[in-house]
């Protein structure tokens, strides 16, 4: 699928057939495109919960506002992120780099982050961000629906994937084959209204 058909035809699908499922080639194929997506620092924080478990989805869909697609969709993905990415062996991120530019890059990223917290998880939020529409368009671009939702207990469902302490949570997508249309767009503001020359 062309890359605007797909930006342009991604909606948040809320019903699934509950039979269908991917191939592991599928999975992987989604999986892999949603790693393509840019970090800051190449930090690649980014961890994906990939919850199989029908007790595990059922949970928490009592934990999501019993929204089906968190048992019905053929894939639930819960986005997480690591916040001390940086200070974990950074030397992996730049592997293939030159050793000049890995030196720099490395060599800065702990002076960035280090006793900037809210620079951390803005950080984090911002990849997950970028990876989970990654993951959307992917989806589309195979054929695929997907649903991005935050309408979950945050702390509920951090303890059932047994999030680390130095993780956030953000968002989770379900992935499958929609069996509703989705509702009509709600409406797009105009480009008047949301870009702004040179500042406010």
């Amino acid at each position: 699928m062309d890359t605007f058909d797909a930006i342009y035809a991604r909606r948040a699908v809320k019903q699934y057939d509950d039979a269908h499922r991917l191939t592991t080639e599928e999975e992987s194929k989604l999986l892999e495109a949603a790693i393509q997506a840019p970090t800051s620092f190449n930090i690649q924080h980014w961890r994906f919960v990939v919850a199989r478990d029908p007790q595990l989805r059922q949970k928490i869909r009592e934990n999501g506002n019993d929204q089906a697609q968190m048992t019905e969709a053929s894939l639930l993905v819960i986005l997480t992120a690591d916040l001390k990415a940086w200070a974990k062996e950074p030397k992996r991120y730049w592997v293939n780099a030159p050793a000049e530019v890995a030196d720099l890059l490395v060599n800065w990223m702990g002076p960035f982050h280090e006793g900037r917290e809210w620079l951390q998880r803005d950080e984090a939020q911002r990849s997950i961000g970028m990876a989970m529409q990654t993951l959307m368009l992917a989806a589309k671009a195979m054929g695929y629906d997907s649903c991005p939702m935050i309408g979950f207990d945050i702390e509920a469902v951090a303890k059932l994937i047994r999030l680390p302490d130095d993780h956030v949570m953000g968002p989770m997508v379900a992935i499958g084959k929609g069996t509703k249309a989705p509702w009509p767009k709600p409406g797009q503001l105009t480009l008047d209204e949301v870009v702004l020359e040179n500042g406010f």
